[in-house]
């Protein structure tokens, strides 16, 4: 299992990505359980009344969520791939810019402990967490 979180405007998002072997959560909507990879995360957005009030940015608004939005991949790549996107891509319909979210892959085992401290530290890249091709992920 992979966390996949980014950060931006003062708060955050994770999603998870479910690795070959591990049992990805089943429930209507959810990718073809023989996928690989499986990557689900809250889909959310700005309302102007209901939803739940936060603050990003400096500024308080509305957001309301979709159903997590669970999608299968055949390889880590794709999923990582896909999994960045779609975090940067919820800051944006927030009023984050993309190039504002810094994005990290962890383990939730590696949860808490300082970057240098984990296991496959000195691979990663400052804004990724974890490099794409790192088989030892």
């Amino acid at each position: 299992m992979l966390l996949v979180r980014g950060h931006g405007g003062g708060t955050a998002l994770t999603g998870t990505i479910f690795e070959r072997g591990e049992q990805a959560p089943t429930y209507r909507g959810a990718p073809d359980e023989d996928a690989p990879y499986v990557w689900v995360c809250d889909e959310f957005y700005e309302v102007e009344s209901g939803g739940s009030e936060t603050e990003i940015d400096g500024r308080t608004i509305r957001v309301a969520f979709d159903t997590p939005l669970p999608r299968g991949f055949d390889t880590r790549e794709q999923a990582l791939s896909a999994a960045k996107e779609h975090v940067r891509t919820q800051f944006a319909r927030v009023g984050v810019p993309a190039d504002d979210v810094r994005v990290e892959v962890v383990r939730p085992e590696e949860e808490g402990t300082p970057e240098d401290e984990q296991p496959d530290a000195a691979g990663r890249s400052a804004d990724e967490g974890s490099p794409e091709g790192d088989t030892s992920l």
